[in-house]
């Protein structure tokens, strides 16, 4: 620790980065800078000692630094290594998903954000004009459509809500913009969760079906939308569509559950 002065005029500790934490910077620095890409063998740890002149206890610490950032996978034994690896959603999608829980953040909550960002995405996916989007946008809709028309099951509503979800994945993937996109597959886990918690709290199967059968609907006619280039068209079906679909996932006491009611 060191000492600096605070905005208010007052002595305050300033930390000191550890050595391994340096190390680790630079090594990151590397990655995310494309100078070194996935797969690609880290020096063997006697030149990184020799490199970064320290201890080879620190360049161990820095490693594992980088490998609990999913930077790195350390692979050990006689043909062991150090080899660059890529972070996977999941690994942030745990860390939002418990700041959501141990910030209390209700159903509700979750998917207020959710209707701001996917009809935003709609828009910008129709503006995108590619077909292969429609393609696949016709491929997920059709997917849950097969699933439904074979019949209701208490198994089955757990799939429905997958195959629903992977539509509205594809709206976030294909908006065009990368931060949305991100984000919708780090909240994945929690809506998913979500939807599965609401289908099978109702006893009412055929109200269910009632709704996934609307849903198939919905999603023909934003493909649709989607497809004719209506970017505006699509933004305000998709709202109202959003809204809707909010009423019927979070009836009763669902609205003001919290996220992490979904992982007890």
């Amino acid at each position: 620790m060191s000492t600096g002065i605070g905005s208010n005029g007052q002595t305050k500790l300033i930390r000191v980065p550890k050595t391994a934490e340096l190390i680790a910077d630079q090594l990151r620095s590397r990655i995310v800078r494309g100078v070194l890409k996935k797969g690609d063998a880290l020096p063997t740890e006697v030149e990184l000692v020799k490199q970064f002149g320290v201890s080879r206890p620190t360049l161990r610490e820095a490693f594992r630094i980088l490998e609990s950032e999913s930077l790195i996978v350390v692979r050990r034994g006689s043909r062991g290594g150090v080899l660059v690896s890529s972070p996977e959603t999941s690994v942030a999608a745990r860390s939002f998903g418990l700041l959501l829980q141990m910030s209390g953040t209700t159903l509700a909550d979750l998917y207020a954000a959710r209707k701001v960002l996917e009809p935003a995405a709609v828009e910008m996916l129709t503006q995108r004009k590619a077909p292969a989007d429609v393609v696949d946008l016709k491929s997920a809709a059709g997917a849950l459509a097969v699933l439904v028309n074979d019949g209701v099951d208490d198994a089955d509503f757990h799939e429905w809500s997958a195959a629903t979800f992977a539509f509205h994945d594809l709206i976030m993937e294909r908006s065009g913009n990368n931060t949305i996109a991100l984000v919708g597959a780090v909240l994945r886990e929690v809506t998913t969760r979500h939807m599965a918690r609401a289908v099978t709290t109702s006893t009412d199967h055929a109200e269910i079906e009632k709704q996934f059968k609307a849903t198939i609907r919905a999603f023909t006619k934003l493909t649709n939308l989607i497809e004719s280039g209506d970017a505006a068209g699509a933004k305000e079906f998709w709202t109202t569509h959003m809204d809707r679909a909010g009423r019927n996932m979070l009836w009763g006491d669902l609205a003001n559950e919290t996220v992490i009611d979904l992982f007890v």
